[in-house]
């Protein structure tokens, strides 16, 4: 088997504590994989760490084949929210995009726009970015993890200021894109998008990954 991504003992401490604590995790192509626990529980240091924002301090990562820390910086071929997203305030959300596409030089005006429309942005709007309510800029954040078309997506809280309806756009957009074959990697707090989208769910609590019975 493939594995999109391998995640193999990982653990990582900051001075004496622990956030992540030796786990093991191999991710299939298409597939969505959720993980579910409180803040504080470690979910997000774990995807820094995969992305390669972070270093483990013991065990290894691969994306695509490719270890991070010593074939690649940073996995590639990935689309990525974490956190709130960083945005330049005083341009259009069409504009930021575009300046984050210049980096690789992957993709053209009609991929930002269909990935801007995809989540239900209007990539003509004005408007400026630092004027966006948490929801649109949320969705700005999507239309940014997406327009690569990359392969693997990590996700952590995507549904953040969304309201019921938004969230159930961007539901659906995540299970289309699965069936194109992206492998998805979310936390979520909101028990539907655990429920609706995920092939398999984690719970992680105190640094510790493990499956979860209550769902399936």
């Amino acid at each position: 088997m493939e594995y999109i991504a391998e995640i193999k003992n990982v653990s990582k401490k900051f001075g004496d504590e622990t956030a992540v604590r030796e786990v093991s995790l191999s991710l299939e192509p298409g597939k969505i994989y959720g993980v579910a626990g409180r803040n504080g529980s470690g979910k997000t240091v774990l995807f820094k760490m995969i992305i390669g924002f972070l270093k483990p301090s013991s065990g290894k990562i691969f994306v695509h084949g490719k270890e991070i820390g010593k074939d690649v910086d940073f996995a590639e071929d990935i689309g990525i929210i974490i956190e709130t997203p960083g945005f330049l305030g005083g341009l259009n959300g069409y504009r930021n995009l575009e300046y984050l596409a210049a980096i690789k030089k992957r993709i053209g005006r009609e991929e930002i726009r269909e990935s801007m429309e995809i989540v239900g942005l209007d990539p003509d709007s004005k408007k400026k970015v630092k004027k966006y309510s948490l929801g649109m800029r949320q969705r700005l954040g999507i239309a940014q993890a997406i327009m690569e078309n990359p392969k693997f997506l990590i996700l952590d809280e995507p549904m953040n200021g969304l309201d019921r309806a938004g969230a159930e756009e961007i539901r659906a957009l995540f299970l289309k894109l699965r069936e194109e074959g992206t492998t998805i990697l979310l936390a979520s707090h909101h028990r539907e998008d655990i429920e609706e989208l995920c092939d398999e769910v984690y719970e992680m609590e105190d640094g510790r990954l493990e499956k979860s019975q209550a769902f399936h």
